[in-house]
């Protein structure tokens, strides 16, 4: 777009942009200091800055490839691509500003050529179709949110009034610019900013306004298109549309371990509080999480326990972080902090949303915009249980089975070695060199039905021919039913008794049964100093029937539908290898459930809910169970522990246990190795 050659006939037209956009700018500057990055900087540092250069490359495809925005696009969900058309056309006008504003235009001292002249003529097409299409697809996008409005998206009026801001400053941009062109061309201009089609289109319809009046239009149109500009500029930090600015530092500060992973608390000994209740507790990146929120919704839309009627919205969580943080931070920099007459937990979240949370991980996978909500929510009840001694009666029996007896599971009459009776399975203290130490598991080895499943691991491991022991009665539960549900310190007590004992036989491989002992042990031990070769059943066993050591030779003619855990795949990316053994079973038929790999449903068994009583609305399971009941296959197939109990549960609750079963892909193997 050609600007007008002055502002009121007097003052040069490089002068009032300059003096604009210096003070739009320093406005804008001014919100995001005071609104956001001061009340940011009252967290902990987050220590998210290490490796520049991997983390600058990793988030270049979630910042312009918008590799989260698109990851759902289906026909039915077209919403990404229309964000990432939006996105790419921001940039594209964006760009156009710098060029025609501050490059390619003679009429300011500062200017300078940058496209020659057929460049500019093809990005004026470019810009002028672009502008086009944004109305079209602006369109699209505000009958979508106000016609056919997904559920996600129905939240309160002040988001609804924002959405509605930001569309019509966008669409009045497109059509301010189209404008522009048109009465630029009927006062008679031009050059390679004449050339633009839609706007030629359009000054034929105005083919009858006189030159003079067609550039005092072009004039107006032109300022109004940069006030929007500038004012849009201001908008931003006032509005949820601060994820333009959070979401990019938020990709950069990601996580670099396995989304599975917590961070561990080095100061227990020495902390003033335990967990996170106040502002100055929680991490600079988990504030952040709130001015990064979208506010689409998808992370509650993908939450298992809001889908199965509890209060938890993990969108809500981040959220209402962000505005306790505007609500007490200006009192706490000016020395009156108010967070005990106006609390976070209780006021503006409540404990049993805290306790509704499965650890499953879909919120963080939906996220667009990289909010890591767990890590927040297991600060939340770090506090409620080191600090408050408030949890849920089922919890608090978990955690003193835990500190008592060394499991979770009260009330079993099983030793750690029961399981194993009658199978000569050596212990590591009596073959300290085995290859490979078999990790059974609290689950696997004191409860009943899951004992089966560590009978059957024994049984592949010797066919196979592996070199192998267990732990017996010096192996100790991990400590991640503890660390899910708020206890760090009884779960680094365990951890740490369990890494010295590793240590001290020298193991090198350690080969579990159960999700969570695996996330545990490979990502969250090595934080106290236990860094060992940790392989998940599937992946070990997957490459046992690669290689040839073990071929399923019996036929079990049924339709398994595979369940995908979460600890196993959404949060270690393994999705293939229990397929790998499942295919290789003669007879076997694979099928899918509707929500499998990256959005698959967790079973209800997560963050300690394996122990925990949900509080209200169905049962995980049940809904999960009538996911796999819509397969109509014969058999659910798991490879852990927790969803092998979960799902025994939901099919007797549905009583439908004569005509489908659960079985871990471990027994189905055993059993086809004849």
């Amino acid at each position: 777009m050609v600007p007008p050659d002055s502002l009121f006939g007097v003052i040069p037209t490089w002068i009032g942009v300059y003096v604009a956009s210096i003070t739009a700018f320093g406005v804008a500057g001014y919100f995001l200091y005071r609104r956001v990055f001061r009340l940011v900087l009252l967290g902990k540092p987050a220590n998210r800055f290490d490796q520049p250069m991997r983390r600058l490359l990793g988030a270049l495809p979630f910042i312009f490839g918008q590799r989260k925005v698109l990851q759902r696009v289906s026909i039915r969900d077209r919403a990404g691509l229309a964000h990432f058309f939006i996105f790419w056309g921001f940039l594209s006008f964006s760009l156009s500003y710098a060029l025609f504003i501050f490059g390619d235009s003679l009429w300011h001292p500062l200017s300078g050529k940058i496209l020659t002249e057929t460049g500019l003529k093809v990005f004026t097409i470019y810009l002028d179709v672009l502008a086009a299409l944004f109305l079209l697809v602006l369109s699209w996008a505000a009958i979508r949110r106000w016609v056919f409005t997904p559920s996600r998206l129905k939240f309160d009026l002040t988001q609804k009034k924002e959405s509605a801001i930001i569309l019509a400053l966008i669409a009045m941009l497109m059509i301010f610019t189209l404008l522009t062109e048109a009465f630029y061309i009927v006062g008679g201009g031009t050059g390679s900013h004449s050339v633009a089609p839609v706007g030629n289109a359009l000054a034929s319809v105005f083919s009858g306004v006189s030159a003079e009046s067609a550039n005092a239009l072009q004039a107006i149109f032109w300022w109004a298109h940069l006030a929007i500009i500038l004012g849009f500029a201001i908008y931003i930090p006032l509005s949820k549309h601060m994820h333009l600015v959070g979401a990019p530092i938020n990709f950069f500060t990601r996580s670099l371990e396995a989304r599975g992973t917590l961070p561990t608390p080095t100061d227990l000994e020495t902390a003033e509080v335990f967990g996170a209740h106040r502002i100055q507790d929680f991490t600079q990146r988990q504030i952040l999480d709130g001015y990064a929120c979208a506010v689409c919704g998808r992370c509650t839309d993908a939450c298992p326990a809001n889908i199965s009627g509890k209060i938890l919205s993990p969108m809500h969580i981040v959220e209402n972080l962000k505005e306790h943080a505007l609500e007490t931070g200006p009192g706490v920099l000016a020395g009156e902090d108010e967070q005990s007459e106006k609390p976070l937990i209780g006021r503006w979240i409540q404990e049993e949303a805290l306790w509704d949370c499965l650890t499953c991980g879909a919120c963080v996978e939906e996220c667009p915009v990289g909010v890591e909500h767990i890590n927040t929510i297991v600060d939340m009840r770090r506090y409620l249980v080191m600090e408050q001694a408030e949890m849920p009666e089922t919890a608090m029996n978990a955690l003193l089975s835990m500190e008592q007896r060394g499991h979770p599971w009260r009330g079993t009459t099983f030793t750690r070695t029961d399981w194993a009776e009658g199978l000569d399975i050596p212990l590591l203290a009596d073959h300290p060199e085995a290859e490979v130490l078999f990790w059974v598991g609290c689950t696997a080895a004191l409860e009943q039905r899951s004992q089966s499943v560590a009978r059957s691991m024994a049984s592949v491991l010797k066919r196979a021919g592996v070199d192998f022991a267990i732990l017996g009665m010096e192996e100790g539960c991990t400590g991640d039913p503890a660390r899910r549900m708020g206890n760090e310190y009884l779960y680094q007590i365990m951890a740490q008794q369990n890494i010295d004992t590793l240590n001290g036989y020298n193991v090198k491989k350690v080969v579990t049964i159960c999700p969570h002992c695996f996330n545990t042990i490979k990502n969250e031990y090595p934080h106290l100093g236990g860094d060992f070769e940790v392989l998940h059943y599937s992946e070990f066993v997957a490459e046992l029937i690669a290689n040839g050591r073990i071929k399923p030779l019996v036929e079990i003619n049924t339709t398994l539908a595979y369940h995908d855990s979460c600890y196993l795949g959404r949060h270690n990316g393994i999705y293939d290898q229990p397929r790998q053994i499942a295919e290789a079973i003669p007879g076997l038929e694979l099928v899918e459930m509707s929500r499998c790999r990256s959005q698959g449903f967790c079973c209800g068994a997560g963050g300690g809910h394996m122990w925990v009583e949900e509080s209200r609305g169905d049962r995980v399971n049940h809904v999960r169970t009538e996911q796999y009941l819509e397969t109509e296959a014969d058999t659910v197939g798991v490879s852990c522990p927790f969803c092998l109990q979960m799902f025994e549960e939901g099919i007797g609750a549905k009583q439908v246990q004569d005509t489908r079963q659960t079985k871990d892909l471990l027994e189905i193997l055993d059993e086809s190795l004849g």
